[in-house]
Order: C-alpha cells, then structure tokens, then sequence
C-alpha cells in the first residue's frame, strides 16, 4: 500500500484518538459535582479522576489564578499565577498535538506495512492498539516539562517529576486506542481495496525463529536481569550530581525496566510460580509476534521490525497484567476500576527495549536469510532445467 493510500485511515485513526481523549478530559470535570461521589461511590471516582486528570484542561491548585506564588503577594502573586495557568494550557494542548502526530506516524508506517488484508486484520488491529499506547505516553513525556514548570516547582527534583508524570493518564489511553484502532482498520480496509494485489515478501522460517529469538532475547534482558531487585535499585538510585539533570535513577526505571521481582523470599513457591506465569506469558506473546511478523510485512525493513516490535512488547505487557489482575485475589475487594489500575504501565520501557529488539531481529533476519540462500544455492545449481534460485511461493528469496 502506498503513502497516499495509508495516510487516511491513519488521519482518522489520529484524529479519533485525539477527540477521545479530550473527551475524557472534558467529562473530568463532571467527577467533581456534587452527586457524582453519592452515585459512583468515593473509591470509584477518586480513582477515575486519577485517570482522567492527565488529560483535562482544569488546572491543579497550583495553576490557578488565584493561587499565591512562591514569595509573591498581592499583584505579583496574580500575574505568577496566571503564568502558571498558561503554562498548564500549554502542555496539554502541546499533549493533545502530540498523540496526533505520534499515533499518525506510527500508523502510517504500520498500515503501509502491514496492511488489513489477507490474513492480517488481526495482526494490524493489536499492532495499531498498542500503537495508540505508545503514542499517547510520548505525548504526556514531550509535554510534561511545561506541566511541571506550571507547578513552581520545576527546578526541584527535574527528573523524578518527569518520571512521575510519564506514568500518567495510560490507563484511559487502553480503551480510547482500542477504539481509534478499530476505526483505522476499517478505513484502511477500504482503502486497500483498491490498491490491487500486494507484495508478500517470503522468510524462511529458520530465519523467522532466529529473528524471533534475537529480539526476546533482549526482551527478557530487561525482565529477567534489569528488573531483578538487587540490579534495580542499583539502577533506581542513580544519582550524578550534576544540578537540574541530576536523581535520573526513577527516570531510567521507567525507560528499562519492564517489571519487577525478587526470589520466593517468605512467598509461598506456588505463589511466586503463578507470579511469574506473568513474565513467561509476556517473553512468549513477544516471540510468537516476532516469529509471524516477517511473513505478515509486506517487507520487512528495520523501521517495520522495530515498530512491530515495540507494539509486540506492548501485547506483551498487556496480556501479563490482565492474567495478574485475574490471578489477584485482592483486585475485587477493591473494585473494577482498581483491579484494572496497572493496565497500561511499562510502555517507556516497552519503547525502548522494543525498538532495540526489533534492530536485533532485523539485523538476525538478513544475515539468517543471507545465510540459507547461501547454502541453498548448491541445490539450485544441480537442478535440470539450470534454473539458479527457486520460482516457487516458498522459495527463500521469492517476492
């Protein structure tokens, strides 16, 4: 599928998201009525409100025009406190153009690449949800500067501020993207109807297995070595003293580490076994997405591998943090809305180890690929008609 063909479902896809989200941030303001506790209960709207707050245009209390600056009074105080508000309009609206552009350029990639046809709706449909997740914390780390500085506070403690806030707003980012999602396939369903027949490049499958490995490979170096406790906190307290950039220990937590754990330390075996069925469930969403992905790519470049990757890794955390909160016999005392509060997490770090797994599996790919053509060629040779490369659908280098 070409450019001009895909840039329309990943417009509306984009567009989508975005009227969502702003949505959700408008219907914030409702949680705070007087009759919204008495109906929903106070566990239930606190809870949403600290989802939905990252994307509403009502200031913190810090924000706010009447709020007194540090070490002002009077006027002075006024006008600080009307930069801040400024500051605070600025970051979302600077978040909300973000999610646009990222999701957009992500989705453009994804539908050319991977278009909704021929077996791979599903495929484009998980890849582009997981997108939406990506985009959307993206959108909250560019604008979260200008939202700590909205504080009055930004030159205290720079990056643990600006880790805290990456973790914002992702649980409403889980539904809102599944929906842009389904509206993008459908629209580029359309759109490839009249694209004509499109090209399937063949991977061998010993070369798929390998690509596959080489990026759960580095998957699992950030869930199983990085994000053991003891290297963690090694990790976590971090701290360079070198002014506003210094504490990056909670920030490198964020963009490496894809979970956390320790030994079955005063846990039951069984317990911290059926933990761990979590981690198992991730590595193998990713290898099998990785395992299928060359042959559902149209071509498979490294821009393609990576992102595939990344939203992989994404799946990934998703369908391990649904069979945790199954597995917890805690969640439902606390109700739905908290038992589904750690949906969403762990995407920076997902960002960041897919784009590095999926370099590693693309570069695994060519040289594994390189490789049985190479040792197949002998076989090419001696065949009778003195044809030199196979002209088969399953031959190695077909198109």
């Amino acid at each position: 599928m070409t450019y001009r063909r895909a840039v329309i479902p990943a417009l509306a896809g984009g567009l989508l998201l975005t009227a969502l989200l702003w949505w959700a941030g408008t219907s914030a303001q409702a949680l705070h009525l007087p009759g919204a506790t008495t109906m929903m209960g106070v566990p239930a709207t606190v809870e949403l409100d600290h989802w939905l707050a990252p994307w509403s245009y009502d200031p913190p209390s810090s924000a706010q025009l009447d709020a007194e600056a540090p070490g002002g009074v009077g006027g002075t105080a006024w006008i600080a406190g009307t930069s801040y508000l400024a500051l605070y309009t600025t970051a979302l609206q600077i978040r909300f153009a973000a999610v646009f552009v990222f999701f957009v350029l992500g989705a453009l990639l994804l539908v050319r690449r991977l278009p909704p046809v021929r077996g791979r709706t599903a495929a484009a449909l998980l890849a582009l949800w997981a997108w939406g997740l990506v985009a959307g914390t993206l959108a909250v780390t560019v604008s979260a500067p200008w939202l700590i500085a909205s504080g009055g506070h930004g030159s205290f403690r720079f990056l643990p501020q600006l880790a805290s806030l990456i973790g914002s707003g992702r649980q409403i980012l889980v539904p809102t993207a599944l929906v842009a999602a389904v509206v993008t396939v459908l629209v580029a369903r359309v759109t490839a109807k009249e694209a004509g027949p499109l090209a399937q490049e063949a991977v061998p499958a010993r070369a798929a297995r390998l690509a596959a490995t080489a990026g759960t490979a580095v998957i699992a170096l950030s869930l199983v070595v990085l994000s053991y406790q003891s290297v963690a906190a090694a990790l976590q307290t971090v701290s360079p003293n070198i002014g506003l950039l210094s504490e990056p220990g909670d920030l490198l937590r964020q963009w490496l580490l894809l979970g956390a754990w320790n030994g079955p330390m005063g846990t039951p075996l069984g317990d911290w076994l059926l933990y761990r069925a979590a981690d198992v469930l991730l590595l193998a969403v990713v290898w099998l997405s990785l395992r299928r992905l060359p042959g559902l790519l149209t071509r498979a470049t490294v821009p393609a591998m990576a992102v595939g990757a990344v939203c992989a890794t994404v799946l990934g955390l998703l369908a391990s943090q649904l069979l945790r909160a199954a597995t917890d016999g805690m969640g439902l005392r606390w109700g739905l809305l908290h038992l589904f509060a750690g949906l969403g997490g762990g995407v920076p770090a997902a960002l960041t180890c897919g784009l590095v797994a999926g370099v590693a599996a693309a570069v695994t790919l060519r040289v594994a690929g390189g490789r049985t053509k190479t040792a197949d060629e002998p076989e090419e040779s001696d065949e009778p008609n003195g044809s030199h490369g196979p002209t088969g659908p399953t031959g190695p280098t077909s198109r």
